[in-house]
C-alpha cells in the first residue's frame, strides 16, 4: 500500500488521469479559502486534517517561510493570506502539484514563489526563518529524513523547522530524528493523535 501511495503523489510526473475537485478550508477564525485539488496529488479528495492543524497552530515568526512539499498549495497560500507581510516560498517534486499550487495562488490572489524540484534542490543558497512540512511518510523514511536533515542548511540562526504528523504513525520517529539533528525538539500542539514538532537552529 505504501508503495502505491509513493507512486501516487511523491513522483515527479503523476500518471493518473487528471481529475479536479473544488475544496474549501474554514479556519477557526472564520476565514474561508477555496482550492482546486488534482488527482495524483496528496489529499486530492479532502483537505488533510494534519494540514489544517499545522496552519492553525504554527508558531509564526520571522519573515521568510518555506512550505516544503507544498502539494496544491494549502499551507503556503493560507499563511500568505493570514500573514500578508510574510515572504512565502513553496516547492514540490510533483509537477502537477506545482501547477495547481500556482493556479490556487492566482485564484486566492496571493504573490508567492513556487518552484518544482526534489527536497531543497530549488532553494540552493537560500535560507529561511521557518520551514514547515507535512511530510510524505508513505514515501519512506529516506525522504522525510532528508527533509529534516537538510533543513539545517536552509534555516537562519534562530529559525525553526515545524513538522506535523500522526504521533503513532511515524511521528514519534520524526520527533526523535529532529532532536538528533537539531539537539532540541518540542511538541507545540497535540490534537486527535496529531502533533506539531518544532526544532530551532541554535548556535
Amino acid at each position: 500500500m505504501s508503495e502505491e501511495k509513493f507512486e501516487h503523489y511523491y513522483t515527479q510526473e503523476p500518471t493518473s488521469k487528471l481529475k479536479v475537485r473544488q475544496l474549501s478550508l474554514k479556519l477557526k477564525n472564520g476565514h474561508e479559502y477555496r482550492f482546486k485539488s488534482a488527482s495524483g496529488v496528496y489529499a486530492f479528495r479532502k483537505i488533510d486534517k494534519a494540514t489544517k492543524i499545522l496552519i492553525e497552530h504554527l508558531m509564526v515568526h520571522g519573515k521568510k517561510v518555506l512550505d516544503l512539499g507544498c502539494g496544491y498549495g494549502i499551507i503556503g497560500i493560507t499563511l500568505k493570506k493570514e500573514y500578508p507581510d510574510m515572504e512565502v516560498y513553496m516547492s514540490d517534486i510533483n509537477k502537477r502539484a506545482v501547477e495547481f499550487a500556482k493556479i490556487n495562488a492566482k485564484d486566492n490572489n496571493v504573490e508567492v514563489e513556487i518552484r518544482q524540484g526534489d527536497c531543497y534542490e530549488p532553494w540552493q543558497g537560500m535560507k529561511f526563518d521557518m520551514i514547515v512540512i507535512n511530510p510524505p511518510i508513505a514515501a519512506g523514511k529516506e525522504v522525510w529524513m532528508k527533509m529534516i536533515e537538510q533543513a539545517k542548511e536552509h534555516l537562519n540562526q534562530g529559525g525553526s523547522l515545524q513538522v506535523v504528523a500522526f504521533h503513532n504513525k511515524g511521528g514519534k520517529r520524526i520527533k526523535e530524528f529532529m532532536n538528533q539533528v537539531f539537539g532540541n525538539v518540542e511538541d507545540i500542539w497535540k490534537e486527535g493523535g496529531i502533533r506539531i514538532y518544532r526544532s530551532v537552529l541554535k548556535e
